[in-house]
């Protein structure tokens, strides 16, 4: 046996206690507000919720301070209490928590919760970021864009609670293997690194190649084709003009402008005025591709299908026959298109002029099935080898989550 099983045979023969932090607690309560432009150089330490997301399971510095004397009715934490963010963007993370082990007196902010006890602390912490500990913190909790928990909640969380000879014994086995992880997750980051570069700049190279050959039918084997211009192909489309004042922060559908073409939104419009707008004007059918006329010119994006609206004339498609050219052979097509665009004052952008005479080479839908499964093949081994080291290193994090819970599941105490 081990000397961790050695001593739960020993000291909880009859199983561990399951306790509640509402039980465990000596005092829980909810920080003070620390707004942003109260964080200042040098004062007080104090921790905002926000900075508990990137913590893991203990800090003993804080990277925050503000003038303790604009704050009112201060809220402080100190060496060993466990501060849990009750407010952010995930059902899966909130109330993530983290343990303090450092030597000062801080301040905690409105959106933090600080348990005080007599345990571990980080054997607590450890405890609180088990699997099993996430589904008590999100139970109940409805996905929105910001989830709330609450001091009750957070007090009603149950956890494992053995003598503290055996809390201190899983603690130095988890931190030997937290730091054993780190370390080897660290050397693999490296070399898998060094290793997947060079083969992704070989494999670029061997698809932009083959793109290409292609993609370029003069002079090349017996391949029937004729130059089309875009304006042939089907008709420049775009979204119906959203005014600014239409949009806002949150909502229901995003809308996506030249700045976030292909990346998060930053606005949104109502379901109403979406439903409304794709009815009666231009809109994208599922595998349309939509291409940035303005910003960085030429870039495109598949549309999905799923509800979004697009910024007018900044964002702009074909609405091709797809009897004459497949969407996905434009989408290739594009990609190879060094874009005759015009200059209007100071900035660059594609007009409808410009993509209606642009020309692309047009075989028979047949070549161009078979041009776009080539083409996607490459695309695919390039993005399953970039997806190689994510993959690598969470493997190894649930590797270290499913022993972690291990180490952290007990036979109960009957009652």
């Amino acid at each position: 046996m081990s000397k961790l099983e050695d001593l739960v045979a020993e000291l909880c023969p009859g199983g561990v206690e399951y306790k509640t932090l509402g039980e465990i607690a000596v005092d829980i309560y909810r920080g003070a507000g620390i707004t942003r432009d109260q964080i200042t150089p040098i004062g007080t330490p104090c921790v905002r919720y926000g900075e508990i997301y990137t913590t893991y399971i203990w800090f003993n510095e804080c990277v925050s301070y503000t003038n303790e004397a604009v704050i009112s009715n201060k809220k402080y934490f100190e060496y060993g209490d466990i501060l849990f963010a009750i407010t952010g963007e995930s059902v899966d993370e909130i109330a993530k928590s983290c343990a303090y082990t450092g030597n000062e007196k801080c301040l905690a902010g409105g959106d933090v919760v600080v348990l005080k006890h007599n345990q571990d602390p980080k054997y607590l912490s450890y405890a609180l970021a088990t699997t099993e500990a996430q589904k008590q913190k999100s139970k109940g909790k409805v996905k929105s864009k910001v989830v709330h928990s609450s001091v009750p909640a957070i007090s009603d969380i149950i956890v494992p609670l053995p003598p503290l000879t055996v809390q201190h014994e899983i603690v130095r086995i988890l931190d030997n293997f937290t730091e054993l992880t780190a370390e080897l997750t660290a050397e693999l980051t490296a070399e898998l690194t060094a290793e997947l570069t060079a083969e992704l700049t070989a494999r670029k190279k061997q698809y932009e190649y083959y793109k290409k050959l292609l993609l370029n039918f003069d002079g090349q084997r017996d391949v029937s084709y004729k130059w089309m211009t875009l304006g042939d192909v089907g008709r420049v489309s775009m979204c119906k003009r959203v005014m600014k004042a239409e949009t806002g922060p949150d909502g229901d559908v995003p809308f996506f402008k030249i700045g976030t073409f292909g990346k998060e939104p930053d606005a949104y419009i109502s379901q109403e005025k979406y439903d409304e707008y794709r009815k009666a004007y231009s809109f994208p059918k599922k595998g349309d591709v939509l291409i940035s006329a303005a910003g960085t010119i030429g870039r495109t994006v598949i549309y999905d299908g799923e509800p979004a609206y697009y910024q007018d004339s900044n964002i702009v498609w074909v609405d091709n026959d797809e009897s004459k050219a497949l969407n996905k052979y434009l989408n290739y097509c594009y990609s190879m298109k060094p874009w005759a665009v015009s200059n209007g004052g100071t900035i660059a952008r594609l007009y409808n002029d410009n993509i209606n005479k642009a020309k692309i080479p047009v075989p028979s839908l047949e070549e161009q099935e078979r041009i776009v499964a080539i083409l996607d093949r490459f695309d695919t081994l390039c993005n399953d080898l970039t997806s190689g080291l994510p993959a690598e290193i969470e493997a190894r994090r649930k590797q270290y989550e499913y022993y972690r819970d291990k180490l952290l599941t007990f036979k109960a105490k009957a009652i």
